[in-house]
């Protein structure tokens, strides 16, 4: 059986020194993004996001891969200076701070998005006619209506 990772080579001081200036520059990026994508949220411009999606996408992929290679060997950073990983482990509490943040304005988002298209079902389902009378004075049923939906680009 294949394990699921592999081995980590040691890295010397000046190659650990740089992969932590990486995942840190990589932690700030992502950080800074996120912020910027809760800001849209706020201001209800959620759509602002859309144009920064893909960066934003990348960086997390970026982030994700980097931050488990951590977990499974933190010896990768074992020849790092001690105010280095410091930094890198304030980066990531603001990063953690900042992802909560996030987390609760796409679900604002949603809740607001959602109640928008019940309201508008509601106003289309009470202004359908109700039925078809017999007699000289009824009317015509309507034409059934369609489902609603949205897609991406809504």
């Amino acid at each position: 059986m294949m394990p699921d990772t592999l081995p980590v080579p040691e890295l010397d001081n000046q190659a650990a020194t740089e992969r932590l200036a990486y995942i840190l520059d990589l932690t700030v990026a992502l950080t800074e993004r996120l912020a910027l994508e809760c800001q849209a949220f706020e201001r209800n411009r959620p759509l602002d996001v859309t144009q920064t999606l893909p960066e934003t996408t990348r960086l997390a992929n970026l982030y994700r891969h980097e931050s488990r290679q951590l977990r499974e060997a933190p010896q990768i950073l074992a020849g790092t200076a001690r105010e280095d990983r410091i930094r890198l482990i304030q980066a990531t509490e603001a990063f953690d701070a900042v992802l909560a943040r996030h987390g609760r304005a796409i679900e604002a988002a949603k809740f607001v998005t959602e109640g928008v298209v019940r309201a508008i079902a509601h106003e289309v389902a009470a202004a359908r006619c109700t039925g078809a009378g017999y007699g000289p004075g009824a009317r015509q049923a309507p034409a059934p209506s369609t489902a609603l939906t949205l897609n991406q680009s809504a």
